[in-house]
């Protein structure tokens, strides 16, 4: 089984690309989705008791965590030794399943595959990419986003040249969609010959 890490700066079409080997039937696992997952339920808690107010009755109030998180690096250091285990053990039933079930390739959406260290866990990465002025036109035009969250936000984030540098493959979603889920069929066909099942 071929574990492709999929990554990518904000704003770059990356959740787009992962639709995308969900639509052609393969397996993706979430970082994102695992996180939400995470905050309505196992890691309320957890996170009240670091950061007290910060959680209700609908679980992590991500608005009111950030305030304590963003622009602080030890506060984001406390939550992330809390929310990154707990999205392992969640990564790694899904790769059991997975296993289990015969698939030949499956997917890992980690938005910091390379900041974290998640590169070691999979076997070739993909990263999604786009010019840096439709990065930010489509990150500024999400609701709730303005210069100084996304800034805080890059800051966080190896700069994408860093990423295309160590990529495997690389998808630029600039170029239209039907450009990026061709690119998606032909690096399924790709991996999974390698593979040995043509």
């Amino acid at each position: 089984m071929i574990v492709l890490g999929l990554t990518g700066s904000i704003g770059m079409g990356k959740s787009t690309t992962a639709q995308m080997f969900l639509d052609e039937g393969i397996p993706v696992y979430s970082a994102d989705d695992a996180v939400h997952r995470l905050y309505s339920g196992a890691a309320i808690p957890l996170i009240e008791a670091e950061f007290p107010g910060t959680t209700g009755p609908d679980g992590v109030d991500r608005k009111k965590l950030a305030q304590h998180v963003l622009g602080n690096p030890d506060a984001l250091k406390r939550l992330e030794a809390i929310i990154h285990p707990l999205v392992q053990r969640q990564e790694q039933e899904f790769r059991e399943q997975a296993r289990s079930a015969g698939e030949k390739l499956i997917v890992l959406d980690i938005p910091l595959l390379f900041e974290t260290g998640a590169r070691g866990r999979v076997d070739k990465v993909l990263v999604v990419t786009a010019p840096a002025d439709v990065q930010r036109q489509r990150v500024l035009a999400r609701q709730d986003m303005d210069e100084e969250k996304l800034n805080s936000i890059l800051a966080r984030q190896m700069p994408d040249a860093e990423k295309r540098a160590r990529a495997d493959f690389l998808i630029d979603t600039s170029k239209g969609m039907a450009e990026a889920r061709n690119a998606v069929r032909m690096l399924i066909k790709s991996l999974v010959d390698i593979d040995g099942d043509v």
